[in-house]
């Protein structure tokens, strides 16, 4: 397996988009680009701002998933932004926490989108670590498991990923030939990444 950067992320989120079309779930689940807010890409500040931009196009019910690679390793951030409400999905094992950038840039957003909507909101982005998502086994799979994990997620129409990754609720890693079947027309994600 290779590592995979932010346009194979954001082509699969395309067709994950398409398959919310197909299930009439678009009103509950969006994206946000993963070249438009990984390290490296603008200020935090602007970064922040292109999020809340990203947010102030709904009702504010609907989740955002945003794949965040604050330095070669990619995790999933869910955002919603109406429970100021922030999940962190790593693939790693062990006790991991979202690095201060990245927390940064979606608590700033947060604070856009609630002065948007003229909310006064919480003292502080509520965090929540769901550390019960499968794990990877060595050093390259965070992309394709950040990516299943989307294709999980938005394929329960009751969109219950909280309660199924709680803590304490371990999924096994997928193994090879699962993860692999995750592409677009049964296609696997590698041949699906050596594609585009």
């Amino acid at each position: 397996m290779e590592e995979i950067g932010a346009t194979v992320v954001a082509v699969y989120m395309r067709y994950l988009h398409d398959l919310l079309k197909q299930a009439n779930m678009c009103s509950m689940v969006g994206f946000i680009d993963p070249a438009t807010v990984s390290a490296n890409s603008w200020t935090i500040a602007d970064r922040s701002r292109l999020v809340a931009a990203r947010l102030q196009k709904t009702d504010g019910e609907q989740i955002f998933m945003m794949p965040y690679n604050p330095g070669r390793h990619w995790i999933l951030l869910i955002v919603r932004a109406k429970r100021e409400t922030v999940y962190f999905l790593d693939p790693l094992p062990g006790n991991r926490v979202v690095d201060e950038e990245g927390k940064n840039i979606v608590n700033s957003a947060i604070k856009i989108y609630n002065s948007y909507i003229a909310r006064a909101g919480r003292k502080a982005v509520i965090w929540k670590t769901l550390s019960g998502t499968p794990k990877q086994p060595s050093s390259v799979e965070c992309g394709y498991y950040v990516m299943r994990f989307m294709r999980d997620i938005i394929m329960d129409p009751s969109l219950a990923f909280e309660k199924k990754y709680a803590k304490g609720k371990q999924e096994a890693p997928y193994p090879k030939k699962q993860l692999m079947k995750s592409g677009m027309n049964g296609q696997s994600l590698f041949a699906f990444t050596w594609n585009y």
